[in-house]
């Protein structure tokens, strides 16, 4: 007999109380029979956030009653080692740099890095990530322009961290990014970039509510709002919009994009979210979060209408808002069962972002789905599943 607190435990409470038998509830849920029995008996004590949400539907209540950490992510063993260099220079083990860094260069730096940040090309980045922290760690924290230079470098070098799945070390470069910050609207830059840390992880409850009291407290008038005001509380709204579709709780999610369409409407453009990432917000990013809030949802149809209703040249195609909304049609395609499809998106996305996509368990979540659905590989499948290291 399983207690209230585990999965299996959890999961057979709820039945239970819902009066459902296993055989119905997999019937109900379209898990298997056998992965329900299993997970109630104890073999399994995580499932994927898909198939917990699957659950949850089925029982109606939200995902986060059946689960918590349920699609913890883990950092690729191959990666951890190659970015040591960058978690050194974070605790400070490198030593000083030869010349004391002045807070233009470090800027200049930033700036510098910048193109390859937004190109997703992780390799080029890690050697100069690690130069830019190391100089930064060192700027006058008296000084405000050597202190918006410091945030700056580590709120940038958090967000490439959670790109590539370093969880423990993105979330204390974090929080030295926050006590860089100067003044709210730059507190609530790292804050987004760690409800996107926590979103990655599966903390949809921790992640929901950081989102909603950075929203509430940075809530501008719409009418005086700066772009930069704006895009963030849209940016927040959005988060928002993602943790509560992925916790059962559509309306929610509908409510809070709703408001953040109202922020994209004022802007009328996709401008950068904040000052030392590459994330956009506008119009189009909202309107990808809805096609990603259909497609999770299990409204394939609408997830392709709206990617239909964009032309596909609005945003770059290293863009990470666009990137992500592949991944959506993707899935939208594979679960229309129009596999072929399905793959051609996702080796555009892999052509376009070749040492993003590996980093994407929901790349991997996709292209599983496409093998089960097929009797047989083509050698474009196996490509893919070798590049998202998806073993066969």
């Amino acid at each position: 007999m399983q207690d209230g607190s585990t999965l299996g435990g959890r999961l057979a409470s709820v039945r239970k109380r819902r009066g459902l038998t296993q055989k119905e509830l997999a019937r109900t849920s379209g898990v298997s029979l056998s992965l329900v029995r299993k997970v109630e008996q104890g073999d399994h004590d995580s499932v994927r956030l898909e198939t917990a949400r699957k659950l949850a539907v089925a029982l109606k209540v939200p995902t986060t009653v059946l689960m918590t950490n349920s699609d913890r992510e883990t950092p690729d063993p191959v990666t951890v080692d190659e970015w040591e260099p960058v978690r050194r220079a974070l605790a400070g083990l490198d030593g000083q740099p030869d010349e004391q860094p002045t807070a233009e260069g470090v800027s200049a730096a930033v700036a510098a890095i910048r193109p390859a940040v937004a190109g997703n090309r992780f390799t080029a980045i890690r050697p100069a990530l690690a130069a830019l922290v190391r100089d930064a760690s060192v700027l006058d924290r008296d000084d405000e322009a050597s202190r918006q230079a410091r945030f700056r470098a580590l709120n940038m070098t958090a967000w490439v961290l959670t790109q590539v799945r370093q969880w423990e070390t993105a979330m204390l470069t974090l929080d030295q990014a926050a006590d860089a910050a100067c003044g709210q609207l730059d507190h609530a830059e790292a804050v987004k970039t760690r409800v996107w840390l926590l979103l990655r992880q599966g903390e949809l409850a921790k992640a929901r509510d950081t989102a909603i009291t950075w929203a509430d407290r940075i809530e501008p008038r719409l009418s005086r709002a700066t772009n930069r005001e704006l895009s963030l509380w849209g940016a927040f709204l959005l988060n928002v919009a993602n943790a509560a579709i992925r916790d059962n709780r559509p309306g929610e999610a509908h409510d809070a994009l709703k408001l953040a369409r109202a922020a994209g409407d004022c802007i009328g453009r996709e401008v950068m979210s904040d000052s030392s990432t590459t994330r956009l917000f506008g119009p189009v990013a909202v309107a990808y979060n809805r096609a990603e809030t259909y497609a999770i949802d299990g409204q394939p149809e609408k997830t392709l209408a709206i990617d239909e209703s964009i032309p596909p040249d609005v945003l770059a195609p290293t863009e990470i808002t666009r990137l992500r909304h592949q991944l959506d049609v993707a899935s939208a395609l594979a679960q229309l069962r129009r596999y072929a499809d399905a793959v051609a998106v996702m080796q555009e996305t892999h052509h376009a972002a070749p040492e993003w996509l590996p980093q994407q368990r929901y790349a991997a979540d996709i292209l599983r789905k496409i093998v089960k659905g097929r009797r047989t590989l083509t050698a474009d499948m196996r490509e893919l599943a070798d590049a998202v290291r998806l073993p066969l």
